[in-house]
């Protein structure tokens, strides 16, 4: 009888460790029989089959170590670049420091003059689709192609904008941006429609051209330096979205969402546009592209 009992506790003590098996062990477990079937069957095969296992888990180890130093390696070739690139801006004193910027004045969000503004036929097209800010500060020039090709039915993201083109993105920055002819390259590779680019303009030729800002037909492209208008910042892309020729306003479609949509006098942007750029060594300009053409 005695012997039943203890034949009973004895197995019910078996069931609880059984109950009590924890996963970790039962991985333990299965590592290790997948290493002895792996190993020669004869006297010495389970330490054999450990021996496989450490091998293993150096070899990931091993990797785990160069993943990572190839990972430092790539960051720091980007942020070595990105220094190479930005370092001497923000080095350089500010040039325009003593600007006082456009966001003070009362027509740069004024709510009346920009319901009349977005009214117009150019502004009201890329109305038609929410309008995309950059994803990053480098990427002015995809964000504006995208909107304008949006503004003609067309759904693009700013991602799409670059794929498959010589402007290929490290970790997701352009290091350098785009210059104004690099943006009409890109523009003519994505509508397949004449893109004309104009520099070296006039006020009263640039006024002109604004005036044509608001023609469905066309869509416009500033290319213009931060520092004129707001007293700070570096190269910039945005579309033209309109003028308002009686206010002598240009409606400038920012893609730069802490700034949004604003409206500046035609002469302040003339001036902000009329700057070099240090990379392509050619002052700024615009792009005019023909939407009926082929």
């Amino acid at each position: 009888m005695r012997a039943i009992v203890e034949a009973r506790r004895s197995a019910t003590s078996g069931a609880a460790r059984i109950g009590a098996f924890q996963p970790v062990r039962g991985a333990r477990v299965v590592l290790r029989l997948f290493a002895i079937a792996l190993a020669p069957e004869r006297p010495g095969a389970i330490s054999k089959g450990s021996g496989f296992l450490r091998m293993v888990a150096e070899q990931v180890r091993r990797d785990r170590v160069w993943k990572r130093r190839v990972a430092a390696f790539l960051g720091s070739a980007v942020l070595l670049a990105g220094a190479a690139s930005v370092g001497p801006r923000l080095l350089r004193p500010n040039a325009y420091a003593s600007v006082t910027s456009i966001a003070t004045r009362p027509d740069f969000h004024d709510p009346a003059l920009l319901a009349r503004a977005w009214a117009l036929p150019v502004a009201a097209a890329y109305r038609r689709r929410p309008y995309e800010y950059q994803s990053n500060p480098s990427f002015c020039g995809p964000a504006t192609v995208a909107n304008l090709l949006r503004s003609l039915g067309v759904d693009f993201s700013q991602a799409d904008v670059l794929r498959g083109t010589a402007f290929q993105p490290w970790f997701g920055v352009l290091v350098n941006g785009l210059t104004l002819d690099e943006l009409a390259d890109l523009m003519r590779r994505r509508l397949d429609r004449p893109v004309h680019v104009v520099r070296d303009l006039t006020l009263p030729a640039f006024r002109d051209l604004m005036k044509g800002g608001n023609d469905p037909d066309k869509r416009l492209v500033v290319n213009f330096h931060r520092g004129p208008l707001f007293g700070r910042g570096a190269g910039h892309f945005s579309p033209i979205l309109g003028y308002l020729p009686d206010a002598d306003l240009v409606f400038v479609g920012d893609v730069n969402g802490d700034y949004r949509p604003f409206l500046v006098d035609s002469e302040r942007l003339w001036r902000a546009v009329a700057t070099r750029n240090s990379t392509s060594g050619k002052t700024r300009g615009l792009l005019i592209v023909d939407t009926t053409g082929h």
